[in-house]
């Protein structure tokens, strides 16, 4: 596979510990994706007759969820998720026939409301807007709709959205850190896969995508045992999930590659999801 070569490419070489690391240009965005031509738009480039007129082509509609206000420790933003999403999106675009609607960057995100600007929407709250979003698409005209889906305690409400809404269309849930690809890709190039938030594979991705964003000069291990049910806290040692820096895991070994890696393996989930060979 081409995540397996490039890779093993890279392993053992100092391109593996890119220092600084390089962002993908909008030229890399393009030959990633595959087309030298935008096959779809974003809903808010256009004006409503054009988005009857995408509709009317069978574009599949998409709603991507990513969070703009949710701690990622102290080496990476808070809209983390957020830029993310946007990535996903610009390739997304480059590559099938897709009409994204604007990123939600609100949502059900209750383990973090210990740490300060994180927001939490209620869960019936995200489930009652996602419905709404999801009924505006099928007004439009979709025929197929998807989420793609950055969280992951949004998932259970997401299913729920899509479960208790009045499609006639057709709606599918892509969550991007559960395809087979990009768990593969997780196996062979993360060092350390220990916990889920702000780790080594989270910041490696941003080291592939925003490296300016990232700073990894305070890149520190947060809570190293495992998770337990509920918030993470970040001030009490005695009560459970304590992590003062708010990371779950370690992300010291973060590297642009590993994130090159895990955001190609993700993308080829994505577009396999979407039915593209």
């Amino acid at each position: 596979m081409a995540i397996e070569n490039n890779y093993e490419s890279l392993k053992g070489t100092e391109q593996l510990k890119i220092d600084p690391p390089v962002a993908f240009s909008r030229y890399d965005i393009t030959m990633l994706a595959g087309s030298k031509n935008t096959r779809g738009d974003r809903l808010a480039d256009l004006n409503w007759l054009q988005v009857t007129e995408v509709m009317q082509s069978c574009a599949t509609a998409l709603l991507p969820i990513g969070a703009a206000a949710k701690q990622h420790g102290p080496h990476l933003p808070m809209q983390t998720d957020y830029l993310q999403a946007e990535w996903l999106v610009d390739l997304l675009i480059q590559k099938l026939n897709v009409l994204a609607w604007p990123t939600l960057t609100y949502g059900y995100y209750p383990a973090f409301v210990d740490y300060s600007g994180s927001c939490n929407i209620e869960r019936d709250t995200f489930i009652q807007t996602v419905i709404s979003i999801l009924e505006t698409m099928q007004h439009a005209g979709a025929q197929a709709c998807a989420i793609v889906n950055t969280g992951i305690s949004t998932i259970e409400p997401l299913e729920q959205a899509i479960e208790q809404s009045a499609m006639n269309s057709s709606c599918q849930l892509i969550n991007v850190y559960s395809g087979q690809r990009y768990r593969a890709a997780v196996d062979k190039v993360i060092e350390n896969q220990q916990g889920g938030h702000a780790n080594e594979e989270e910041t490696s991705i941003m080291l592939a995508i925003h490296p300016q964003r990232v700073h990894m000069e305070l890149a520190s291990p947060g809570l190293l045992t495992e998770k337990t049910a509920g918030p993470f806290n970040r001030s009490d040692p005695a009560k459970a999930n304590y992590s003062p820096n708010g990371v779950d895991g370690d992300p010291r070994r973060a590297s642009a590659a590993k994130g090159h890696a895990l955001i190609e393996a993700m993308l080829e989930d994505i577009c396999k999801q979407l039915g593209s060979p």
